[in-house]
């Protein structure tokens, strides 16, 4: 945990923010001082309740909206719920789904309407916050801040699905784009987790998450598997001042993933 107070004020939406990376972000800039944290998700009632009751203990206020990112008037409707601000600081692309392959060679395994919705979701529907979001954004006392989460299936072509890695490819490409389009008035990067032990990976696998927890930490080289929080750091790291110089950067936070398989020390005698 940090004692930092640099969202001191700040007016912040993150999508998909009941749970897992998006309610510990949501957390984060609450405990650095955030004012308002918009959250907007699909899902569970009972886990948007709870996101909301730790965002209030920790001294910001809580909006709660089902939305769905991929649908345009959803997104104007979480826009508009921050729209007394007049302003927003930072806005996190967090919704995203996936359909899970586990053999990535059959290509029937996801149909063209998943695919489809993974794009939609996924891609599509940052780009439909970051428009409906915009004036906000530039509005904010300092250049507002985009953190998109991508993943490291963007770089490795590996991940739940073909789909769903060509969505990440896709979300990295278009991070670019806006990053060149908007700048100087807003920031737009990129966080790019590995694994991350959270209830959404969880619902995506049939594999024992205490071995999957176990096999992970040991075969990357930082030997660990990263929760939700860790992930969470570097997402707010890059929407807070501290990263006021960083735009258009995919930044991987996954442990040592993407180095390949850790490499087994030699015991000296």
């Amino acid at each position: 945990m940090t004692s930092m107070q640099d969202f001191d004020g700040a007016v912040v939406i993150v999508t998909g923010g009941s749970s897992g990376l998006g309610r510990a972000i949501a957390e984060e800039v609450a405990r650095r001082g955030a004012r308002a944290v918009a959250i907007s998700y699909v899902g569970d009632p009972r886990d948007g309740d709870e996101a909301a009751d730790s965002v209030r203990a920790l001294g910001a206020e809580p909006i709660m909206l089902v939305a769905d990112v991929s649908d345009e008037a959803d997104c104007r409707r979480t826009v508009e719920a921050v729209a007394r601000y007049g302003r927003v600081d930072a806005l996190f692309n967090n919704a995203g789904t996936t359909i899970f392959a586990s053999d990535h060679a059959d290509l029937d395994a996801v149909g063209p309407e998943d695919f489809d919705r993974i794009f939609r979701v996924n891609v599509t529907g940052a780009y439909l916050m970051v428009r409906a979001a915009r004036s906000l954004l530039e509005s904010a006392p300092r250049p507002g801040a985009v953190v998109n989460t991508s993943s490291f299936a963007a770089f490795g072509g590996m991940g739940s699905s073909v789909p769903y890695a060509a969505s990440k490819g896709a979300l990295n490409t278009m991070t670019f784009a806006l990053a060149r389009a908007l700048a100087p008035k807003i920031r737009v990067n990129a966080v790019c987790p590995g694994f991350m032990d959270s209830k959404w990976f969880k619902s995506l696998n049939q594999a024992d998450m205490a071995d999957l927890r176990e096999n992970i930490a040991n075969s990357v080289p930082m030997r660990m598997a990263s929760r939700p929080e860790d992930i969470a750091t570097a997402a707010v790291f890059l929407a807070s001042p501290g990263a006021l110089h960083i735009t258009g950067e995919t930044l991987l936070v996954d442990a040592g993933l993407h180095l390949g398989p850790a490499v087994a020390k030699l015991e000296s005698n």
